[in-house]
């Protein structure tokens, strides 16, 4: 067995309706990051995908959490999503020396893609004559990770590519792309596995805008991410999973629910317990 451990976090660490459901009412937003750390074990940071942060804040970060804390981040959209990978190589080293502030903190580099339309890019293999030149030149010592919209590219011929460099296959429950069941191939593809609890935006939105309580229960589905998870832990892969609050309405509760029911399945090596007066809030719904 290798690192087995599954590491549990939100995609962010602030969003509407937190405070008092998930933060004690009245706490100060200069608090969140350390109150969060206490909680959970890794955190995907938004932010960095709008630009990338100033040294001070990533040295805040750092100084606000514990030793075994980890951050996943975003790579910064103007190289994902303008430039597209091309003559953007300044601009990705600029972010990867900023992240090297976070030190043994720093987690997974995330390259999420969006959906490309045919006037951007007119097939897959328009995006890998990008994507592989830009892999080759990915610096050793890190973990990347990367996600892809487009569903018809998603094959064993794109995982082989990625595990040839071990870069993670972003893994979503998102209603546009396939889950691990929904795959003709393995989508472990690096020494790490990553996944994303998504949800449908635009159809929970139309329920909810904040995010302080589950809106839509999805246990069942939680489930079966709890028994692919244990499978892929049985392999002896480190796993990083983060919930969004447009699962169910409540990114933290949604966790809280997974490790419920990963402890119930007889699972190991998970992460910090919730701890009271929260628990019995973050289960509502």
């Amino acid at each position: 067995m290798g690192d087995a451990r599954i590491l549990l976090g939100t995609c962010a660490f602030t969003a509407s309706g937190w405070n008092g459901a998930f933060y004690p009412k009245g706490m100060k937003s200069t608090e969140y990051l350390t109150f969060y750390a206490e909680r959970f074990d890794t955190v995907e940071i938004d932010s960095t995908f709008y630009g990338c942060p100033a040294p001070k804040t990533i040295n805040n970060w750092h100084d606000k959490t514990p030793t075994d804390f980890l951050f996943a981040v975003k790579v910064p959209q103007a190289i994902t999503h303008e430039k597209i990978l091309v003559d953007c190589q300044e601009e990705f080293e600029t972010f990867v020396t900023t992240m090297d502030l976070l030190k043994q903190k720093l987690g997974p580099i995330v390259f999420q893609f969006p959906h490309f339309d045919k006037y951007q890019l007119k097939d897959r293999h328009a995006f890998t004559d990008r994507l592989l030149p830009f892999l080759r030149t990915l610096p050793r010592g890190y973990q990347f990770a990367l996600e892809i919209r487009n569903r018809k590219w998603l094959d064993a011929e794109f995982a082989d590519m990625l595990r040839g460099f071990n870069v993670a296959l972003v893994v979503q429950d998102i209603h546009t792309m396939p889950g691990p069941d929904g795959m003709e191939f393995d989508p472990i593809t690096a020494d790490f596995s990553y996944v994303r609890l998504l949800g449908n935006r635009k159809q929970i939105e139309m329920t909810t805008t904040v995010w302080e309580k589950i809106v839509e229960n999805k246990t069942g589905k939680v489930s079966e991410w709890v028994n692919y998870c244990r499978a892929v832990q049985r392999r002896g892969i480190k796993q990083y999973v983060y919930a969004n609050n447009h699962y169910e309405g409540f990114g933290p509760g949604t966790v809280a629910k997974f490790r419920d029911l990963w402890k119930k399945a007889g699972g190991t090596d998970i992460g910090k317990p919730i701890k009271e007066p929260l628990e019995r809030t973050l289960f509502d719904g």
